[in-house]
C-alpha cells in the first residue's frame, strides 16, 4: 500500500477535515502547547491487524493541514506487527511519542482507520479459513464504503482475500440488468466482444441453467454464478469443465461463513462475499496517552 499516494492523502485530508482536527477545541483549553506524550495503541480483541501504515501519514497530513513547519514525531512497532498479522487481546499495536494536542486531535481518525481496516481483514480471514483445503479463493466486491474502496479491498487482502474489480474499467461483467438493456444475453455478449478493450476477458451472470447455457454457447470467457444453492452449483461448474476451453467459475449471493465451504465444495474458483466490505464489525481498540 503507498500511503503516500495522492488518493490515500485525499481520503485521510478528508478525514481529519471531518473531524476538524486542527481546531480541537478540547485539547487547545486543556494541554500545554509543548507538551509531549506517549501513547499506545492496544487491541482489545484477536484480530487480524490492517493499516498500520496509516499512523505515520495521518500525523504528516495533519502537519500539513496546521501549517506546521516540522512534525518531529516516533511511531515503534514490533518486528513482528506487521499488516496481516493475527494480534491477541492486549497486545500492543504501536507506540507514538508526539506532541500531546496533535496526539490527542488525531487519536480518533488513526483508531476509525485502523478499526475498520482490521474489522475487515479480520472477516476476510475467518472466510479463507473455513475454505482450506478446497480450491476456492474469497473475493471482495464492490460494496465497500463511499470513497474508502482503495483501504477496504487492500484491509481484504490482508485478511488472505483477493480483490475483484476496483471499479468499472477493471473488467466486463454482463449482469441481468445489461441482459435486459441490450435486449438479452446474445446482443448483449455480441456487443461486449465487440466493444471491450484489449483483451478484458467477459464474464457472465447467470441465475439459472439455462442462462448458463446460454452464456457459454455464445462466447463468455467466465461464469458467474448468482445465487445459486450448493448442489445447483456443483452442476455448473461440472458442465463448465465439459468444455474444450478453460471457464473459470465464480459464484456469489447469500455466502455467509455458515456455508461458504458447502460452496467451495463444489469446485468453484471464486467466491465472492459482499459482506466482507459492506457489513464489517470494527475490531475494538483504544489509545493510551501519557506524558513524557
Amino acid at each position: 500500500m503507498d500511503w503516500n499516494s495522492r488518493r490515500i492523502t485525499a481520503i485521510i485530508e478528508n478525514a481529519l477535515l471531518e473531524d476538524r482536527a486542527t481546531r480541537d477545541a478540547t485539547s487547545y483549553a486543556c494541554i500545554d502547547p509543548n507538551q509531549r506524550a506517549s501513547a499506545t495503541i492496544l487491541t482489545k480483541q484477536d484480530c487480524i491487524l490492517a493499516g498500520i501504515g496509516c499512523i505515520a501519514r495521518i500525523l504528516d497530513v495533519y502537519a500539513i493541514l496546521d501549517g506546521a513547519v516540522t512534525s518531529h514525531y516516533e511511531v515503534t512497532t514490533h518486528p513482528e506487527i506487521f499488516d496481516g498479522v493475527r494480534l491477541h487481546k492486549g497486545q500492543s499495536v504501536a507506540v507514538i511519542r508526539h506532541n500531546a494536542r496533535v496526539l490527542l486531535s488525531c487519536e480518533r481518525v488513526i483508531l476509525n482507520f485502523l478499526q475498520r481496516m482490521s474489522g475487515i481483514a479480520t472477516l476476510t480471514r475467518k472466510f479463507v479459513d473455513a475454505i482450506s483445503g478446497t480450491r476456492a479463493r474469497i473475493l471482495d466486491t464492490r460494496k465497500t464504503a463511499p470513497g474508502l474502496r482503495v483501504l477496504d479491498k487492500y484491509a481484504v487482502r490482508c485478511g488472505g482475500g483477493q480483490n475483484h474489480r476496483l471499479d468499472l474499467s477493471d473488467g466486463v461483467l454482463i449482469k441481468n440488468n445489461h441482459i435486459a438493456l441490450a435486449g438479452g444475453m446474445v446482443p448483449a455478449l455480441e456487443r461486449a466482444v465487440h466493444n471491450r478493450r484489449g483483451e478484458q476477458p467477459i464474464e457472465v451472470e447467470a441465475r439459472t441453467m439455462e442462462e448458463l447455457e446460454d452464456a457459454l454457447s455464445h462466447g463468455a470467457e467466465a461464469i458467474l454464478l448468482d445465487n445459486m444453492p450448493p448442489e445447483q452449483v456443483r452442476r455448473a461448474v461440472e458442465r463448465c469443465a465439459q468444455l474444450d476451453r478453460r471457464i473459470p467459475v465464480e459464484c456469489s449471493g447469500g455466502i455467509r461463513l455458515e456455508n461458504v465451504r458447502a460452496y467451495a465444495e463444489t469446485g468453484v474458483d471464486f467466491i465472492s462475499v459482499g459482506l466482507l466490505t459492506h457489513s464489517p464489525q470494527a475490531v475494538d481498540m483504544s489509545m493510551r496517552v501519557v506524558p513524557v
